[in-house]
This record gives C-alpha cells, sequence and structure tokens, in this order.
C-alpha cells in the first residue's frame, strides 16, 4: 500500500532545529557524528533525548560510534530532515516511518522489544459514568486527537471510528486537534472533550503522574496491535556503517545496566530486533487506508471551527 505523505499546514512546523541543518551524511566519528532526530512524543521523562542517550552514550563507549541526538519541532519536520539529508537515523511512528520511506525511503534499523513483544495499542478513552459504551456512541460527542501525522493518537483512533461506521467529520458533535497524546488526554480529564485518542503507554504515563484518574476515566476502544515505533536510516549510509549500527542495537542491552534499554513512551525494554520484518509495518499501515488526506484535512478544518 501507498502511505501518502502528510505535512501540516503551519510551514513553521517543517522548521529542523539549528544542530541538525548540516549537509553530508556523518561517518560517526567524534567530529562527525551520526545526526539522530526523533519525533516528538511523550516520554518518560520531559525529554525523548534522555530516554534514549544512556543507549546511544553506551553504543559510543563500546563500538566507537559517535551520535547527535536532537527531538524534531514535528512529526513531518522528522520525515523532512531523514529525506533532505538532514538527519543520518529517525526515531519514528509507524505512520511517519510509511511516509519517510514513500517520499525519500529509509531502512529499517530496529523496534524494542519486552516480553518478546515488539507491539504497542492505540486507545480511545472516556469517563466510566460517561454513558459511552460502544465507539457508535461517540456520535454527537466530542473528541480530541494528537498530532495527524501520529500513528496511535491520530490515525488508528480514526481508523477505529471509521470501522465502526462513525463518521470523524460528520458524526462528532466537536473536533480538537490537541497536537500530543498527552494534551488529548488532558482534554479529556479537563471535561473539554467526551472521549481521547491516546497510546496505552501514554494513558499510563498520565495515571502515573497524576494527570488523569484512571478511576474515572478508562478505555472504550483498544486497536489491534502496532508494530513498536521504529528507528530507521538514511539509505545514503554505507553498507558497513549499517552492518555496524545493527550489531550495535542487537547487543547494546549485553554491554550497558539493562536498566538503561528504553523504548517507546521511556519504557523500559529488554532489548531491540534488528531483525524485524518490514513487512510487519506496512501490514499494520495497510489498516489505515480509510484516513485519507482528504479525511484528515476536512478534521483539521472541523477542529478550526470550534
Amino acid at each position: 500500500m501507498k502511505i501518502k505523505r502528510w505535512l501540516l499546514a503551519a510551514a513553521a512546523m517543517l522548521t529542523l532545529t539549528p544542530a541538525v541543518m548540516a549537509g553530508s551524511l556523518g561517518d560517526g566519528s567524534k567530529e562527525h557524528p551520526l545526526r539522530v532526530l526523533m519525533v516528538p512524543t511523550d516520554t518518560g521523562s520531559n525529554d525523548i533525548t534522555m530516554d534514549y542517550a544512556p543507549v546511544f552514550n553506551g553504543i559510543t563507549k563500546h563500538y566507537g560510534i559517535h551520535f547527535d541526538l536532537k527531538a524534531g519541532a514535528s512529526y513531518a519536520a522528522v520525515v523532512e530532515g531523514m529525506c533532505n539529508d538532514q538527519t543520518d537515523i529517525a526515531w519514528y511512528g509507524a505512520v511517519t516511518f510509511g511516509q519517510a520511506n514513500e517520499k525519500c525511503g529509509v531502512d529499517l534499523l530496529a523496534v524494542d522489544v519486552l516480553d518478546g513483544d515488539a507491539s504497542y495499542y492505540s486507545g480511545i478513552f472516556v469517563a466510566k459514568d460517561s454513558g459511552i459504551k460502544t465507539i457508535a456512541d461517540l456520535k454527537g460527542k466530542s473528541m480530541a486527537f494528537g498530532s495527524p501525522s501520529s500513528t496511535s493518537s491520530f490515525n488508528f483512533p480514526v481508523a477505529m471510528l471509521i470501522a465502526d461506521g462513525v463518521d470523524p467529520v460528520k458524526d462528532l458533535k466537536k473536533i480538537i486537534i490537541a497536537g500530543s497524546h498527552s494534551a488529548s488526554l488532558a482534554a479529556l480529564a479537563e471535561g473539554k472533550v467526551d472521549a481521547a485518542a491516546a497510546s496505552y503507554n501514554s494513558f499510563g504515563k498520565a495515571v502515573s503522574v497524576g494527570a488523569i484518574d484512571a478511576q474515572r476515566f478508562g478505555s472504550l476502544a483498544k486497536s489491534q496491535p502496532i508494530p513498536n515505533p521504529p528507528m530507521a536510516m538514511n539509505r545514503g549510509l554505507s553498507d558497513e556503517m549499517k552492518a555496524k549500527l545493527r550489531k550495535a542495537f542487537s547487543e547494546i542491552h549485553t554491554k550497558i545496566d539493562p536498566e538503561m534499554i528504553r523504548g517507546y513512551g521511556g519504557k523500559k525494554v529488554d532489548r531491540y530486533d534488528t531483525d524485524f520484518h518490514v513487512k510487519k509495518i506496512f501490514d499494520a499501515l495497510s489498516k489505515l487506508s480509510a484516513v485519507t488526506d482528504q479525511v484528515k484535512a476536512e478534521m483539521i478544518d472541523k477542529a478550526g471551527q470550534r
């Protein structure tokens, strides 16, 4: 399936941080480190680069590959960064991986694994006393979503609505494009909407930090398993460097403190799988065919009317 590129309307959101505006690809040396750009998503810390820094630092120590870690200004910026050769390694969601692959081609590096599982879940969350028992009950209700490029706070929840006969544009009374998982859940907690889209990881984090009360709010619907957000490599890197990176990520859990091996949402994971088959990502994306660019544009327009 062809995954169409989606760019956010505001040009400012496409702006990369100045530190990644270099020209040619890095070589992994101290003088020319591999530039790593990560989608700005909810993390275990306040900075996604802090979650992953121990892993990359460990690879530098044990394999001699140097990195420069940055968080992208937006999901779209991380796609553009790879395709404009402004980054060498990117951490994506499944949707942004598909967008980058369609636009310029990328090579899968690794996905994180916990207890033998390399997947996570998207959900639609509501107040337990709302009377909303099924997705169909969301007709005439309001709902918050994350970024339109987010796999689990937008694309899968929208696909779930459509699959159960709810047209997000015609049937929802109000739409809020909150921009992130945490902001979507915050809109629900503050009573601004009847439902919110987010990953289960983000809901769990919101509960753990007291941002949402698990006694009052819970899951209405859960997605199919989604491959964990993948790390990808610029296709311009040499085969030797790609092989070296795959070896490093496949072994790093044996080289550093296991507590430092982190994955999506900043959670502790067991290891990185560098043999994960990219077809599994595209199989998951094939479930999103109903979430077209037109649907996204109409939802953004509706959100702007509130």
